[in-house]
């Protein structure tokens, strides 16, 4: 059982090429909870196998400690890191870390990754039968490789008991706020967030990509329908049916409705809802009242836009407030 008041020991895993924010976020999240409650709640630690100086992917050296000398920490916490292909490809066969991450995982109340790091720990076996998540690039390659974990590729952060993980690089900053709320309360979360300048805190279940930056990214270098989505998301208090988009990109309707299923992987139905639902967050994170977001957003009344909000998002606006917007 922790102790009152006394630190709890944060130990992060580095090794040659690892992504340096994987591990500064994170740490300055923990570090800062110290200053906010003017105690020390948090005891930070970087461990290698070897110790000393590490290089992270970018060049900066993180000084570390060995295995072997931080034998008699009691950590409360293990996070790893991610890295390139080839950084994270190099640990595998590194049977000295395999067997201290092992013993680690029967010792501390929890474990994780950040970003690519989830590649570790599935590797090493410490994610079976358990829901992780990892950077967009590598969450279906995980899964493949992995057939014995769940892959949640839209999450930002997944919490499995145990086990935590991260989609990557900044988002390993929302999951140790969420640590953070776990052990102090969401006032003192809040507060780490406010600190650090964050724009909001942003819940696990919050997809990796808005809408936008999804069909963007599929669209390529097809200047048709990006700037179409950019058009759409500037009329969204209009009628937006196949008929007005096709119109709008000069394409007969049903020329429209194919090619823009094609780009975007959605109908044109689909995608103004997803784009109205999309925007409508970012007017609640502003504060505006449900009328308010209903009307700006193209949605017919509040009922509606109500009624969709929990369709794709599994809660109500109001749940999503009291959720995401309390940090502002």
């Amino acid at each position: 059982m922790h102790a009152p008041h006394a630190p709890r020991h944060v130990a992060f895993v580095v090794y040659p090429g690892i992504q340096l924010l994987d591990v500064t976020g994170p740490a300055a999240v923990f570090g800062m909870v110290n200053e906010v409650v003017a105690r020390p709640s948090y005891q930070i630690t970087a461990v290698s196998d070897g110790g000393g100086l590490v290089s992270s992917s970018c060049g900066l050296t993180l000084d570390t400690r060995d295995l072997e000398q931080v034998s008699g920490i009691a950590f409360d916490t293990v996070l790893v890191g991610g890295g390139e292909e080839d950084a994270i490809t190099c640990q595998f066969a590194n049977v000295r870390l395999r067997n201290w991450m092992e013993a680690q995982t029967h010792r501390v109340r929890r474990y994780g990754s950040v970003c690519t790091g989830a590649f570790v720990l599935a590797e090493f076996g410490l994610a079976q039968n358990r829901t992780v998540t990892t950077h967009w690039e590598g969450a279906g390659i995980l899964a493949n490789d992995y057939p014995d974990l769940t892959v949640n590729a839209n999450a930002l952060y997944v919490s499995d008991g145990q086990l935590w993980s991260s989609a990557g690089v900044a988002t390993g900053i929302d999951m140790s706020l969420a640590m953070v709320e776990e052990d102090h309360g969401k006032e003192v979360a809040n507060a780490v967030a406010k600190r650090l300048v964050l724009y909001a805190r942003r819940p696990g279940f919050q997809s990796q990509f808005s809408p936008v930056l999804n069909a963007q990214a599929r669209v390529g270098a097809d200047p048709t329908f990006g700037t179409l989505i950019e058009w759409m998301r500037q009329h969204l208090q209009e009628p937006l049916d196949s008929a007005r988009l096709a119109q709008q990109v000069a394409l007969s309707e049903r020329s429209f409705y194919r090619k823009f299923v094609a780009a975007t992987g959605k109908t044109p139905a689909e995608f103004v809802e997803l784009l109205r639902l999309d925007v409508a967050k970012q007017l609640f994170e502003q504060h505006a009242s449900l009328k308010e977001v209903a009307f700006h957003t193209g949605f017919a009344n509040t009922k509606r836009l109500t009624r969709a909000f929990e369709r794709h998002f599994g809660m109500t606006p109001a749940l999503f407030r009291e959720l995401h917007v309390s940090a502002n």
